[in-house]
């Protein structure tokens, strides 16, 4: 029971930042299992896949209410995302998973900080509305989605939000309802390799799926420019921790 309670909490943490930020969750859900229910690395990496469906689902319906979600631009990105996210699984034996995470965090806190920039001036009208970036940020999504058992939100928010120009709100709706489709073809091996625990995954959906909905109505009270200001600092925050990290890995 203790472990049940434990894994409804990281499923409501998981689930708060899914629906604030925009991404699957599996940021917060995969350490958390591993080191507060002693899981083993391969079950905690994968048993959060199928929790990121209905939790990024809910806070993708919450985000659509409000007329808050990009289909046409989901829709490209799914497109490029899912061939990504499989390449990435098979990838998975070949890349070195800290070089890719050094990458990532690069990336990531560039982004970040361009996202806290465009906070400080007026809302711009999208700059890069042609299929062509949101495939190559879909098949970016689907690539890391695949690699690090995550659902892509911590690469698609910072680059629609900073490289598209898409107006914040509608960012996190349109990267919850990709996330939605780019976590299915992972769940499905997983599930077939049996490395998913389906009663923490049961806990954490209990926790995740109401904490997605109240963390997508806090985001759509806010202004942008607090809004920027805050899903700048935590892509930041997530970029310097997983550089720091993956540096001193490889250090090791």
């Amino acid at each position: 029971m203790t472990d049940v309670f434990l894994g409804v909490l990281i499923g409501g943490a998981a689930g708060l930042l899914s629906g604030l930020f925009g991404v699957g969750g599996g940021i917060v859900m995969t350490p958390g299992i591993q080191v507060m229910l002693g899981t083993q690395p391969l079950i905690a990496l994968a048993t959060p896949l199928p929790v990121i469906v209905p939790t990024a689902f809910t806070g993708a319906m919450t985000y659509a209410r409000a007329g808050e979600v990009d289909l046409r631009a989901a829709g490209w990105m799914i497109a490029a995302g899912l061939g990504g996210s499989a390449a990435g699984a098979a990838l998975t034996e070949l890349v070195d998973p800290h070089l890719l995470l050094v990458a990532t965090a690069a990336l990531l806190g560039w982004q970040a900080v361009g996202v806290l920039r465009g906070g400080r001036g007026p809302r711009t009208a999208p700059r890069a509305t042609g299929p062509l970036p949101l495939l190559a940020i879909g098949l970016a999504a689907g690539l890391v989605s695949g690699l690090l058992g995550i659902g892509g939100g911590l690469v698609m928010v910072p680059l629609l939000a900073g490289w598209v120009g898409m107006p914040l709100k509608r960012v996190l709706g349109t990267s919850l309802a990709t996330i939605v489709v780019l976590v299915v073809p992972g769940t499905i091996v997983h599930a077939a390799l049996g490395n998913i625990d389906w009663i923490i995954c049961l806990a954490l959906v209990v926790g995740a799926v109401p904490g997605a909905h109240v963390g997508a109505h806090l985001a759509l009270g806010a202004r942008e420019r607090n809004l920027r200001n805050l899903v700048g600092s935590f892509l930041l925050l997530v970029a310097a921790v997983y550089g720091a990290r993956e540096f001193a890995a490889l250090a090791g």
